[in-house]
């Protein structure tokens, strides 16, 4: 009897496993990509630190791009979040443009930060 019970536990136990292995997303590599870029300019800027995304604005511009023009793994709805993803790239190219004029800091930034909030909108829909 105890062999059963062993037996159907170990059972449960890897069925159940399985299922949340099958239920979790496929990674979207392109915006694992442009996340790379976004949190190792956004985070700096917010501690004053500008040269980060000084240096990487076109990559950042790139990335989007690249992102906006993948395919979708399963389990994303890219039709959900396509008007975000345009609105990405063209925050991306603005924020590449204002480097490039050497505009202030504290506008950069603000740009850069709204950039940051489009990205998260689209994280966020991506989740649903």
């Amino acid at each position: 009897m105890k062999t059963i019970v062993s037996f159907l536990i170990v059972i449960l136990a890897l069925t159940t496993t399985s299922k949340v292995q099958a239920q979790e997303k496929a990674k979207w590599k392109e915006m694992e990509a442009f996340h790379e870029v976004m949190s190792k300019t956004f985070h700096p800027a917010e501690e004053g630190k500008m040269e980060p995304i000084k240096s990487r604005s076109t990559e950042m511009v790139q990335k989007a791009i690249a992102w906006k023009k993948s395919i979708a793994p399963a389990g994303y709805d890219k039709s959900a979040v396509l008007k975000n993803m345009r609105k990405l790239v063209k925050g991306a190219k603005k924020v590449n443009k204002l480097v490039q004029k050497n505009t202030p800091d504290a506008h950069l930034k603000e740009q850069l930060t709204e950039l940051h909030t489009v990205f998260h909108e689209i994280v966020e829909k991506c989740e649903h």
